[in-house]
């Protein structure tokens, strides 16, 4: 009874991408060891080692079939063994090929000649395979090509030289094939991903409102989508503008979605009419309900802007305080001696609201701790903390930096600073108030035009709520 071979474990890397030097490993299939090419030959024509492997049926073969080997010469003469054509060996590697799923199947007619064929491809679906066969079978050899095969070779004209190169051929066009199907994935991933960013982010509802709006938005995991950061900005009836971003703990996927969700029903809440603690009360119902475990807990900073623009209703759960820019003076961080804990943290917890004057001409950027946690020079371990962000974003306000240009350039200095991509999530959003900007717009609006004689409609139902903001 013959000895099995011992095969090592099989990773799940492309062969056509694995590195050996110079050395080539090739596998022979084929029912006549006798007619094959031995090493020495193929070496000394391709001036280099080359590993011969022979295996005499399929069932051999997926014995041998590990990934050092670079190519597999089979012919297509050698019999399929009765239950190896649905049955690949535990052997061979659990990776599927790029593209296998694609694989065109053979013409009708030739299922039964490809049959050994297909079964090679689907047990080797990431190494280079070379067919051999009859010399006056060229569509066979052609089909074999159009079904998986990276090149053919006739039995009548094999030597060492054309084999060694027709080797070195295929293995190269293998190796094409995975790094085109590779690009293709990738661009198909990108656009898909795009599409799914423009779904779950935002689009800031202030139509009517005389406010600015920026944000920046970059998720600490690499080749993410989407972090633990969430923000969010809505104008209601009333016209008050709610502003409110948020952080879950952690940066895997599933945090990614509680934080879409407490986004999602944050908008809900507040164009209901809900605010401040009430508000937050109910977003931790939800989170407590939709968090994986109870360790998870949320941070958020909500602001409601007053319609005329000038006050301000501020509510902080464990978040950092936003940075507030008034005309003329150094920005400087709002109040955070009131806030409450972070959402998650204490079951009956109470969120205070303090009311902060915000002034004619402003600025007010809220922001995620990723912003704050980058270190301040690369192989520092000091944090650029709040303090250092203060004195950063004074600095591209005195260079006359305002909206996008302000937020894009605060992003990438803290990138520059900390040397290299953030591990947190950054999230940043600036609203502004410009009288100049206001003004234009009256003049715009006070334009002649058709008179209305319709009837003054009726208050809006949330303008009968208690006043948000006190005289």
């Amino acid at each position: 009874m013959p000895v099995p071979v011992p095969v090592p474990q099989q990773r799940d890397v492309p062969a056509a991408e694995t590195s050996h030097g110079g050395d080539l490993t090739v596998l022979v299939i084929e029912d006549d060891p006798a007619g094959s090419i031995t090493g020495p030959e193929l070496s000394a024509a391709a001036g280099t080692r080359v590993r011969i492997r022979t295996a005499r049926n399929l069932t051999e073969a997926g014995r041998l079939l590990t990934d050092d080997v670079d190519c597999i010469l089979l012919d297509l003469a050698l019999p399929v063994p009765a239950g190896s054509a649905g049955a690949a060996p535990a052997a061979t590697s659990t990776t599927a090929a790029p593209g296998a799923e694609h694989r065109p199947e053979p013409a009708p007619g030739r299922a039964d000649e490809l049959a050994v064929l297909t079964h090679v491809l689907r047990i080797a679906p990431l190494h280079a395979v070379l067919v051999l066969t009859a010399q006056d079978d060229t569509e066979l050899a052609a089909e074999a090509v159009r079904v998986g095969a990276q090149d053919y070779l006739f039995r009548g004209e094999l030597d060492a030289r054309v084999l060694s190169r027709a080797i070195r051929y295929a293995v190269e066009r293998k190796r094409a094939d995975l790094a085109q199907h590779q690009l293709t994935e990738s661009g198909l991933r990108a656009q898909e991903n795009a599409r799914l960013e423009r779904g779950l982010l935002p689009t800031p509802l202030l139509e009517g409102s005389d406010l600015s709006f920026a944000a920046r938005y970059r998720p600490g995991r690499s080749r993410a989508l989407l972090g633990g950061d969430f923000y969010d900005t809505v104008r209601t009836p009333d016209g008050t503008v709610h502003a409110m971003i948020g952080d879950v703990c952690g940066h895997g996927p599933d945090e990614a979605a509680l934080g879409v969700e407490l986004r999602i029903a944050w908008r809900a809440l507040t164009l209901a009419g809900l605010c401040g603690d009430q508000l937050l009360s109910t977003l931790q119902q939800v989170l407590e309900h939709e968090r994986q475990s109870e360790e998870i807990f949320a941070t958020l900073c909500t602001v409601d802007i007053a319609p005329d623009g000038r006050r301000a209703g501020l509510c902080l759960a464990g978040h950092p305080a936003p940075l507030l820019a008034r005309h003329g003076r150094p920005a400087r961080l709002l109040p955070y001696e009131d806030g409450g804990p972070a959402l998650g943290l204490l079951p009956r917890a109470r969120w205070p609201r303090r009311q902060v004057e915000l002034g004619g001409e402003w600025s007010l950027m809220m922001y995620t701790d990723g912003l704050i946690e980058g270190r301040v020079s690369a192989g520092s371990s000091q944090r650029l903390g709040q303090d250092g962000m203060v004195a950063m974003v004074n600095s591209r306000l005195e260079q006359g930096l305002t909206g996008e240009d302000l937020l894009e350039a605060a992003v990438a200095e803290v990138r520059e600073r900390h040397g290299g991509e953030l591990t947190d999530d950054v999230a940043v959003l600036l609203l502004g108030r410009d009288p100049e900007r206001i003004r234009r717009r009256g003049r715009s609006a006070s334009r002649p035009g058709p008179v209305s004689t319709a009837p003054a409609a009726a208050p809006a139902a949330s303008a009968q709520r208690p006043p948000l903001y006190g005289p």
